[in-house]
């Protein structure tokens, strides 16, 4: 099995974070761009990443996300992962749902390539509905229709993921 195949098969989802231990900026470079480089309708790459480092707004964010989940006061939605990484697409593109999709994929597979962990957490449209992401993205001086799709929480696993599962046969249905 080739190295990519290889990466897609195996990569799970990571739910414990070594505290405080930063990926390199070598690393999230080269996850963002597997993620800049992910296919989009048309080609039109309406998608943003927002990269948070930053322990306070990251603390902030995964307060806020786990107010919109309803878990109780100091429950980590992001399971300690030091970095955040916040997908957002531009609502004009019709295929933005799907793009943004397609980026954090992207970004998951990559990390899983170099040895990182990582997580698919919902609830950005939420976030970015509200004044938390709305500040974002004035600070960041983005401005137009922008939707949070998701994020991909990320740094070294602490533990194991869940392992491969059983083959998936059952999911394929050819028609020849």
């Amino acid at each position: 099995m080739n190295e990519t195949i290889k990466t897609l098969v195996s990569r799970r989802s990571c739910r414990k974070f070594i505290p405080g231990k930063m990926p390199s900026e070598s690393d999230l470079n080269e996850i963002l761009k597997a993620g800049i480089y992910a296919p989009s309708g048309m080609g039109r790459q309406p998608v943003k990443i927002i990269v948070i480092t930053n322990k306070e707004l990251r603390d902030k964010i995964s307060c806020e996300n786990g107010k919109i989940m309803g878990l109780k006061e100091g429950v980590d939605p992001f399971y300690g992962a030091p970095v955040i990484m916040a997908v957002i697409a531009d609502k004009s593109s019709s295929t933005y749902i799907y793009d943004g999709s397609l980026v954090i994929g992207n970004l998951l597979n990559a990390a899983e390539s170099l040895g990182l962990g990582s997580i698919w957490i919902h609830r950005a449209k939420e976030e970015f509905e509200g004044d938390i992401g709305k500040n974002i993205l004035k600070d960041l001086g983005i401005e137009g229709s922008w939707e949070g799709i998701g994020h991909v929480a990320l740094g070294y696993a602490d533990e194991g993921g869940t392992g491969t599962p059983a083959e998936r046969k059952d999911n394929i249905h050819w028609i020849k």
